[in-house]
């Protein structure tokens, strides 16, 4: 469950806002169902003792501290920590930049060039050489270049270059990034250097610690760029702006252990984080911010989006928070050409573009988006997208977690085969399918809730055409619209031919309150209800204590008053897409 400390997000309410049909909040940590009284008789109310967030808006936020648990840190190797080196006997170089020129105090075994407050320095063979920099200037650069690792103490410097890169690391060894105060590396939208790849470059790893901040714009094209990879850790915050291209840019990976990451870029098809291999996050606070369209890329014929976070390779997130926003037509929030895989932390995204066209190609908004398999099994993701909420080009298997999808198309979307067996899922589609799987669909287990609009779509789809089925055989299920035709249902489902729109239902599972869920103010007919056990539901209920779930549309654990039986049938999944079947008989409503 995640906790109300724990957002960073805006709340307040929006035309565009979602969840503005059911969210409402009420006083200290109680949330109340916002029960609007539309004529459709006792709606009910909750209140739990648990967070409920509107996913109206996703800010910059550089001052919350950033969250105090996380995952174990990932090194790919043992040098990558600071903690295992020692600088204690390393030679210091003092840099101090200033409007009319530069000071720099190496020893003479180190080469130093000057021209104005333009500085290049190679330390050469020396190694453990820490340098310390400080001072601002306005037309200045700092380069070093080198054959040993180094430290690189950024100590409240600010550092503009019209003309090219504000810092160059041109050595192919690890540089220790210790940020220090404040500072701030802006490059010139007029560069003169064509060659240029960021505002700040690093050739080699570029492993960040300390407490400091960072600013870091990028005019004429990346923020920040490494050809190597990128070591976040607690600590750091640092805010890197692009106008030109990605926020930051990393060739061999990127791997977040802690921090506060704030990035926006504003330019077609950009990434606010980009990477050509492996995305880890294992801690800290992340918020990318895109605003830019797509755009047609001539070296892949195709056209591309932006996107908060997008990995060539794959991306797993193991603790930590990232907030993605993309408003650009064709925008994502998370991209992946591999694999996606969340074992732990809170992802949170909001898509609000259409789609982009171009050369009789098209690239579409999604919420994440992935071309290998997603896999979840803890954490939580509330996503709310202008057509898919999540899509996957291949498999989908969630065991655990918590996950909110709202999407005008599939709210989760599996080319390939969609197995729930664990954890919390909720999918809501305003326009299609709430849970659409391209292959075999497999309800194993956990709390599903599903909300599809009306025939053909459905609340639960599977690919009946291509030959595929539909499998229920465990679990809590919520299907508004039905499920699929033809599915086989080892465990028996009801249903009811309506329903109750912004009423708050209880659906028990034999004497134990299974769910409490909140209807939508629109959806599918039918409504499809099933438990491992003696399934009754009853509607209009009033819903105490325990945990929220859904973005406040479900409730497990508490207790249920009030309300009236709702009369329920034998649920048989006959006939084509969007079939189903009421042949009477079967439990009726609780009491």
């Amino acid at each position: 469950m995640l906790c109300a400390s724990a957002m960073a997000l805006t709340t307040a309410c929006t035309t565009d806002d979602p969840f503005s049909e059911y969210t409402n909040y009420g006083g200290g940590s109680t949330w109340n169902g916002g029960n609007e009284n539309n004529g459709n008789g006792n709606e009910g109310s909750s209140s739990s003792g648990s967070y409920t967030v509107s996913l109206t808006d996703i800010a910059i936020d550089k001052t919350t501290a950033e969250p105090t648990s996380a995952a174990s840190a990932y090194y790919p190797e043992d040098e990558d920590n600071i903690e295992n080196e020692s600088f204690s006997s390393a030679t210091t170089v003092n840099i101090v930049f200033n409007e009319s020129g530069v000071s720099c105090d190496a020893p003479n075994t180190m080469t130093v060039s000057t021209n104005g407050a333009h500085l290049t320095i190679d330390h050469g063979s020396s190694s453990k050489v820490i340098y310390n920099v400080s001072g601002e200037t306005s037309a200045g650069s700092l380069t070093i270049a080198g054959e040993k690792k180094y430290k690189l103490c950024l100590n409240g410097v600010s550092i503009t270059n019209p003309d090219s890169t504000a810092i160059n690391l041109l050595s192919k060894k690890r540089a220790y990034i210790a940020l220090s105060g404040n500072n701030t590396l802006t490059d010139g939208s007029a560069s003169k250097d064509s060659d240029q790849k960021a505002a700040f470059y690093c050739k080699g790893k570029m492993l960040f610690s300390g407490s400091g901040s960072l600013n870091v714009y990028g005019n004429t094209k990346n923020a920040i760029a490494c050809a190597d990879y990128i070591i976040f850790s607690k600590g750091n915050n640092i805010y890197a702006k692009s106008t030109a291209n990605h926020g930051i840019k990393a060739n061999d990976g990127i791997y977040i252990n802690g921090g506060i990451l704030n990035v926006e870029v504003s330019a077609a098809a950009a990434k606010g984080i980009s990477c050509e291999s492996d995305i880890i996050v294992n801690g800290g606070r992340t918020t990318c911010i895109t605003t830019g369209a797509g755009a047609w890329d001539s070296d892949d014929n195709e056209t591309k989006g932006s996107a908060g976070m997008k990995a060539d390779a794959n991306i797993t997130v193991n603790g930590g928070q990232l907030y993605m926003k993309s408003t650009g037509n064709g925008g994502k929030g998370i991209s992946a050409d591999g694999t996606l895989n969340v074992t732990g932390g809170d992802i949170f995204v909001i898509t609000k573009g259409s789609k982009y066209s171009s050369n009789n190609d098209s690239t579409s908004p999604k919420g994440i988006k992935t071309d290998g398999a997603i896999t979840i099994s803890g954490g939580n993701i509330l996503v709310s997208a202008n057509n898919e909420a999540i899509e996957s080009k291949s498999t989908i298997d969630i065991t655990g977690g918590h996950v909110y999808a709202y999407g005008s198309d599939d709210a989760i979307n599996s080319k390939s085969h969609m197995t729930i067996s664990g954890g919390y899922v909720m999918a809501h589609s305003t326009g299609n399918d709430g849970l659409d799987a391209n292959g075999n669909c497999y309800i194993k287990g956990g709390v599903v809730y599903a909300i599809g609009t009306t025939t053909p779509e459905v609340g639960i789809d599977a690919n009946t055409e291509g030959g595929y089925k539909l499998y229920v055989q465990g679990g809590t299920i919520v299907a508004i619209g039905g499920l699929e035709g033809g599915a086989q249902l080892s465990q028996s489902c009801y249903s009811t031919s309506s329903w109750s729109k912004n009423t708050w239902y209880a659906l028990y599972n034999g004497d134990e309150l299974a769910l409490a869920f909140k209807t939508p103010s629109s959806g599918g007919t039918t409504l499809v209800v099933s438990t491992p056990g003696t399934t009754t539901l009853q509607s209009g209920v009033t819903v105490a204590d325990g945990t929220s779930y859904f973005n406040g549309m479900g409730n497990i654990g508490g207790t249920s008053s009030d309300g009236s039986s709702v009369s329920i049938s034998s649920y048989t999944a006959t006939g084509g897409p969007g079939g189903g079947g009421f042949p009477g008989g079967g439990p009726g409503g609780r009491w």
